[in-house]
């Protein structure tokens, strides 16, 4: 909770106005959704719209100090004039609201073009995200991740080790989304769509873990947590696919699971990115 007095300069101001200034990593959209959800008071009445505020006002803020304190600096691995690839942390969506789409938004601010995703990581996978810099650029990434020319590859951290050293597992995946889960079938059924996820053992440890590279052929929502899960090596610290008392053994929170290279396996008709052709993006 944030409580602010309004001072002289603000008086007379719009609301949106005063808190913007006055409160770090305060972005517009959040601001919107925080007089929706009647989490703002001035002079301890409640208020659900843009109102005006005067000298000595006192208002305050629910919001958790967790989404406000989220760290603004960003942790570029390469860029150039049409792409930008960012380390992205544990705890923050690619897209929405505060989101890392959002931090980039403001850190280009008065670009042309606003940097756009290509692609998407769960709100606790770490790791490589790419973004676009123009549209052309967005257009021919967006073409090459669905051709799959776009080679992504993951480090895992799973508990259990692996019976082959590595291996290609085909299943099929239906993705629920009233209750945010997907499940795993070996066989096809309606519904389902077909998976393909490839492991390699990096190493393997004392404790019964092992650290696996993952490559993906499809992209489908919570592929390789629930993939491995479902071959009996959930990832560590894995709330939703994982063991929660192998989770809290380890003291993990989020899944160990990190996104560590992009290599552009172009084919043709690359335009203006052709100069990537080979190239590898890496962590």
């Amino acid at each position: 909770m944030k409580k602010l007095v309004v001072s002289k300069k603000y008086n007379n101001k719009k609301l949106s106005n005063f808190l913007m200034n006055n409160i770090s990593n305060l972005s517009n959209t959040l601001f919107y959704m925080t007089l929706r959800k009647k989490d703002i008071k001035i002079n301890g009445r409640r208020v659900t719209k843009n109102e005006t505020v005067y000298e000595n006002d006192e208002v305050l803020v629910y919001i958790d100090d967790k989404i406000l304190n989220i760290e603004q600096d960003l942790d570029i691995i390469y860029e150039d004039e049409n792409i930008l690839a960012i380390n992205k942390k544990a705890n923050i969506e690619v897209t929405g609201d505060n989101s890392l789409t959002d931090i980039i938004h403001k850190k280009y601010a008065n670009c042309g073009f606003l940097p756009m995703p290509c692609h998407r990581l769960d709100r606790n996978t770490k790791g490589l995200i790419l973004f676009a810099k123009n549209k052309i650029s967005l257009d021919i990434l967006l073409r090459k991740f669905k051709n799959h020319e776009i080679e992504k590859h993951y480090l895992a951290l799973v508990y259990g080790i692996p019976k082959k050293e590595c291996e290609k597992l085909k299943a099929y995946l239906f993705k629920d989304s009233s209750k945010s889960l997907v499940y795993i079938s070996d066989v096809p059924k309606k519904g389902y769509s077909k998976i393909i996820t490839s492991y390699s053992v990096v190493k393997k440890y004392n404790n019964n873990t092992s650290l696996l590279n993952v490559e993906i052929e499809t992209g489908r929502t919570h592929q390789i947590r629930a993939h491995l899960a479902h071959i009996g090596l959930p990832i560590i610290g894995d709330g939703k696919y994982g063991i929660n008392s192998v989770n809290k053994k380890f003291g993990k929170k989020y899944q160990e699971l990190t996104s560590c290279s992009l290599k552009f396996n172009f084919s043709n008709h690359n335009g203006i990115l052709d100069y990537l052709k080979g190239k590898e993006i890496k962590i």
